[in-house]
């Protein structure tokens, strides 16, 4: 009798985001607004990124902002979307609460493909903070906002990471970067 293993893919935590120049990931209002304008740029890699996934992760103030959008972009992808008020499901998502840290302990043991992390701000931050992402794909667009909501915020540890590839397309700069 044959051994079925069920294959185990090491699945990633990937934070796939578009930031400017001075580091934000939304203006001071939270729109993303500006970021329309680049959408168009030829040669991204959205679409090979995406054929990679099968789960988003996002915060509520995110899902909400992709659906005043129109059609939900992810309804052929599990997706989880973490909220303090709401709990269930919804046709698009399922509403959740859990730690980040066990969600992720959670999706790892399954098979499957990678995980992307979407955003926004208080969830990336907290994902940062406990080392849960295993790999950054940051696009850099050629707009200064001044001010608005960073990708970064202070108080994160120190978190090495190596530089996989980058890639220069019109004005746009992508860095890949996994963590050590």
């Amino acid at each position: 009798m044959k051994n079925h293993k069920k294959f185990v893919l090491n699945r990633k935590i990937i934070l796939y985001i578009a930031i400017s120049l001075d580091g934000y990931i939304a203006d001071e209002n939270g729109n993303v607004d500006w970021l329309e304008q680049y959408a168009n740029i030829e040669d991204t890699d959205y679409e090979e990124f995406y054929k990679t996934i099968d789960t988003v992760i996002m915060g509520r103030k995110t899902y909400d902002q992709v659906l005043s959008f129109g059609k939900y972009p992810y309804q052929n992808v599990k997706s989880y979307v973490y909220s303090n008020t709401k709990i269930g499901f919804d046709e698009n998502v399922e509403f959740t609460n859990t730690l980040p840290k066990e969600l992720v302990r959670t999706l790892k043991k399954q098979s499957g493909k990678h995980i992307w992390l979407i955003g926004g701000a208080d969830l990336i931050h907290h994902f940062i903070e406990n080392n849960l992402i295993d790999e950054y794909q940051i696009t850099i667009l050629p707009v200064i906002l001044g001010r608005g909501i960073p990708l970064f915020k202070s108080g994160n540890h120190r978190i090495g990471l190596e530089l996989l590839s980058k890639k220069n397309v019109k004005d746009a700069v992508t860095l890949i970067y996994k963590k050590n």
